[in-house]
């Protein structure tokens, strides 16, 4: 039981995350997993989308019933992001834990500088 404690806190911290901010549980939870979760790099990124994705099915329930979520808004949004998940799913395996890293670090520092400006 003591070993499913981090996990249990790790995966309040991302949904909390992904509830207050409408998204970014998996740049919560990603670290931790990473930490805690004792899986090859490659592992980690697909496990964080597998966890993630119920949590950001639970927080977009939420929104809805709170009639806070704009379903014509996001429609564009998600076809697109529909082909960008398909083509990074594709691409996974053929792009080392390296530059992973590194990819996801810019995307990072990128969002947050945006964020702040």
């Amino acid at each position: 039981m003591e070993k499913r404690a981090p996990a249990r806190i790790a995966g309040a911290a991302a949904g909390a995350a992904n509830g207050l901010f409408g998204g970014g549980g998996g740049m919560v939870f990603l670290p931790i997993l990473a930490r805690w979760g004792d899986l090859p790099q490659k592992k980690l990124y697909a496990t964080c989308v597998g966890v993630i994705f119920p949590v950001c099915l639970v927080s977009a329930g939420i929104y809805l019933l709170r009639g806070e979520l704009s379903l014509l808004t996001a429609l564009p949004y998600l076809a697109g992001g529909l082909i960008g998940g398909w083509m990074g799913g594709r691409l996974y395996g053929k792009v080392s834990p390296k530059w992973l890293k590194r990819l996801f670090a810019a995307f990072l520092f990128y969002a947050g500088v945006r964020y702040l400006l």
